[in-house]
């Protein structure tokens, strides 16, 4: 749920501001709104640019830096700039020696095809008046006839070209250029690879050490900075008044801590005032659930927080989405693996973590659960096997009656029928609350007509009505949700265009509503083929083990089925998290009329580590 908030006014004398905003935020209650007035603050542009650029490198550093490295320097500390400027200085001579080593590699191989000779004895030769010069051409267009005319040496043939060398009193003159190769022999150029790669190193373990000496000071100067930035931020939030004597700045507070904040304002004689926000405010969004709601807040926080008029989705998306996920795993024996991983990282993962594990754990149960009632266990089909009637009495398998209907597939789309059906049942309501029950009609109408006519259909299909009955049924429902949808859809408007605007709007439902209801068929589809690709999995392990035999078919059998089944375990977890994560986007939200463009709470506080 959303948490009630309380909308704050204060007028601040302009010497008292900055010790005001102090005592704001070390209390850590209040959200601040921010509106910049006038040009733009240089000091503020500076801070930024500067916390972009301390982030950046402390990015760069954090892969460089091994997982059980800790900072034992007894170094001086350094500040954010200087860290910033040793850090760029030492990957430019990380980058210059990396290209130096790539020219020397490139020199060594254009050297290799002709071998390792010394330069000075060619210069010796050129002093007694010989010209040698090196070719290369490819083989197709070496001709023969310049070993008649000239004195040619082949050297070597390499990937269809020729290298060849000429030994003459004058330079010649060949159809084609000189090669020019680099000033040092073959031996010098190796040598000195070597002895770049070594500095290389060197430079390497300098980097990482300066890295592991100086990411966390870094990041205790980025915190700084942070602080610095909100309290400049709210500073310039300020409106001055009385020719800037006065500042006028706008605020929310929760209602639960209304208390705390009021008691600190008395203290500091500030005048104040404080009214409960309405819908039509832009309030700020602090959620409040119970312990298995909040696990699910990061989904509604991923897709956008609710505007203060809405409703908290949370409680409402909490109970689908884990349906949703352990339909699509559909593996007991996969529940219990993700239980037992989410027991296992619990205790090694930091604490804001843990949550994150909470939530593996109860989707590992969910899966678990709903694996069961599917009949699979690591792939084996459990209707199959020797188990007590009463458990299999329980398990949604096979068709449905004599015909061809899977009855998980006919499930998936129910539970997508009632989904939808309390999305619409939401947006009817959120509208009635918003707008008014006469500005509601429209969705009340549509409610009505789905959920009336779903109800009747179900009734007459299992003979509870007879078809007289519900044929009234249809006639009565349709006649009065027709009302609310083609005349009073808009009270202000003329009727012929309520009428317009109603057709438009049964074209949509009808086109948007058998879409939206056959897209819950996928979470029948990726439990189905993650269950038969686990079966797979089984027959091929067991299948090695029958013809290997021995201890030597049992390894390879398990080797089949641990990785087998890792593989579709990862593989399912994506799919399940991934394709309900759409289904509450896209056909959840779409239909209750969700909007999610509320601004999160973020209080004026410390800005902690």
């Amino acid at each position: 749920m959303i948490t009630k908030m309380k909308k704050l006014t204060f007028l601040v004398y302009h010497r008292e501001y900055e010790q005001f905003l102090e005592q704001i935020r070390e209390l850590g209650v209040v959200h601040i709104v921010e509106k910049q007035r006038g040009e733009p603050d240089e000091t503020l542009q500076e801070m930024l640019q500067k916390r972009a650029r301390y982030k950046q490198v402390a990015a760069q550093m954090d892969p460089t830096i091994p997982s059980e490295a800790c900072d034992s320097s007894v170094r001086p500390r350094l500040n954010a700039d200087d860290i910033v400027k040793g850090f760029e200085e030492a990957e430019l001579r990380l980058q210059t020696n990396k290209q130096r080593i790539a020219q020397c590699e490139k020199a060594i191989a254009q050297l290799a095809p002709w071998g390792n000779f010394d330069w000075n004895t060619i210069e010796k030769i050129k002093e007694a008046g010989w010209f040698i010069q090196f070719y290369l051409c490819p083989e197709r267009e070496y001709k023969p006839e310049w070993e008649e005319k000239y004195p040619v040496i082949q050297v070597g043939e390499q990937a269809g070209s020729k290298y060849f060398v000429t030994l003459t009193p004058h330079p010649l003159q060949l159809e084609l250029e000189p090669v020019r190769l680099p000033d040092s022999s073959l031996f010098e150029l190796e040598q000195q690879k070597v002895m770049l790669e070594e500095e290389q190193a060197e430079y390497s373990g300098a980097w990482c050490d300066f890295c592991v000496e100086n990411r966390g000071n870094l990041e205790k100067d980025i915190v700084r900075l942070e602080r610095d930035i909100d309290l400049c931020k709210v500073k310039l939030s300020g409106q001055h008044m009385a020719e800037g004597t006065l500042l006028f700045l706008e605020g929310w507070v929760p209602a639960d801590k209304e208390a705390d904040l009021t008691a600190l304002l008395e203290q500091s004689g500030v005048y104040y005032e404080m009214r409960n926000a309405t819908r039509q405010d832009n309030a700020p969004i602090k959620l409040r659930n119970n312990a298995f709601t909040r696990m699910y807040e990061v989904l509604t926080r991923m897709y956008g927080m609710p505007d203060y008029a809405e409703f908290d989705p949370t409680p409402l998306i909490a109970p689908f989405f884990t349906l949703f996920f352990g339909f699509c795993m559909g593996d007991a024996g996969y529940g219990l693996v993700l239980m037992a991983l989410g027991f296992f990282l619990k205790k090694k993962v930091s604490k804001s973590m843990a949550g994150m594990m909470n939530l593996v754990i109860t989707l590992g149960v969910a899966t678990t659960v709903v694996g069961t009632v599917m009949g699979t266990f690591f792939g084996v089909s459990l209707i199959d096997l020797d188990l007590p009637e009463n458990l299999k009495s329980f398990m949604i398998v096979g068709k449905v009656g004599n015909t061809g209907y899977d009855k998980q597939m006919l499930l998936a789309i129910l539970i997508g029928v009632v989904q939808i059906s309390f999305g619409m049942a939401v947006k009817a309501i959120s509208e009635t609350v918003r707008y008014g029950f006469k500005n509601a009609l429209s969705a009340w109408g549509w409610l009505l007509l789905v959920v009336g006519f779903v109800c009747t259909g179900t009734l007459t299909f299992f003979h509870v009505i007879s078809e007289e009955v519900s044929t009234w049924a249809f006639i009565t429902i349709g006649g009065v949700a027709a009302i609310g949808i083609y005349l009073l859809n808009n009270w202000g408007r003329n009727v012929f265009i309520n009428v317009g605007a109603g057709l438009w709007d049964t074209y949509n439902m009808a086109t948007g509503l058998m879409g939206d209801t056959l897209s819950y068929i996928r979470l029948y589809a990726l439990g189905l083929a993650g269950g038969m690709l686990g079966g797979v999995f089984n027959e091929l392990a067991f299948m090695v083990r029958d013809g290997a035999g021995g201890i030597g078919g049992w390894i390879c059998c398990l080797v089949i089925l641990l990785l087998g089944h890792g593989i579709n375990i990862a593989m399912s977890c994506l799919s399940a998290y991934v394709h309900p994560l759409r289904l509450t986007f896209v056909e959840y939200f779409k239909n209750s009329g969700y909007d999610g463009k509320g601004e999160a709470y973020k209080p004026f506080g410390e800005v902690s580590n």
